[in-house]
């Protein structure tokens, strides 16, 4: 088991934020493990200084991945997936960044709406990006070893594989009910609009992970299984300021 997470809640002092990360490691759990306990702080020091919460995302995550080359990760990398909720001038907004495989997931009256980008060999954009880069697609692997194209750590490959995260912002409406975020063990197995219908009907939301651990156990995924579900529909705006 090469994954880890991470939530906060009361995010950077504030009653009306909340932090939610997963980390799938390979080559070991050293870069997950990293992320797991630093990344959070990078982003709270990001969003004294960055534009916008998106921009301390992705400012967040290339900062890690500066660090981590440095760091005592061996050679091993790992995916993230991040989702960063707070009120902003009276609305709930959902800031959402990523890079590799690690997917997450919003439930809009039962639709599911995906925040986050699948990097991966197979897809042309992302290959493209690589070989641009000088590095060799072979059985849509980079090099013919790693299976994502963007990832923390994973050292010894950087002149190929970024750590510059796809990030997404969203208002959360009255619609929206939950978000999944999970690695790939589950999604190898399990469709968006799938996942959303697996849980909806399930009110909490540690009994809803494990829902989709257990679909996705049923279903044969040989992968590392690890997954959040965070319900939208019972917070309220507590911020003072």
């Amino acid at each position: 088991m090469e994954d880890a997470h991470t939530y906060i809640y009361n995010f950077g002092q504030r009653g009306d934020a909340g932090y939610f990360a997963v980390f799938d490691g390979h080559a070991g759990r050293a870069a997950a493990d990293w992320c797991a306990s630093k990344l959070h702080t990078l982003v709270e020091d990001a969003l004294q200084s960055s534009e916008t919460p998106a921009h301390a995302l992705n400012d967040a995550f290339q900062t890690a991945d500066e660090r981590m080359v440095k760091a005592d990760v061996q050679n091993s990398g790992c995916t993230a997936a991040v989702a960063l909720i707070q009120w902003v001038e009276g609305t709930r907004r959902l800031y959402c960044g990523n890079v590799g495989d690690t997917r997450i997931v919003l439930s809009r009256g039962g639709r599911p709406l995906r925040l986050t980008y699948d990097h991966k060999g197979a897809d042309a954009n992302e290959a493209r990006r690589v070989q641009n880069r000088g590095g060799i697609m072979m059985n849509n692997r980079v090099n013919g070893v790693l299976a994502v194209t963007r990832s923390l750590g994973d050292n010894y490959m950087k002149e190929y594989v970024t750590g510059a995260p796809y990030t997404t912002e969203t208002a959360v409406d009255e619609e929206d009910e939950f978000l999944i975020i999970a690695c790939d063990g589950l999604w190898d197995v399990c469709d968006d609009h799938t996942a959303v219908d697996l849980i909806r009907d399930v009110e909490d939301p540690r009994t809803a992970a494990q829902r989709l651990v257990d679909y996705a156990l049923q279903h044969l995924s040989a992968d590392n299984l690890s997954c959040m579900v965070i319900r939208l529909d019972n917070i309220d705006n507590n911020d003072d300021n």
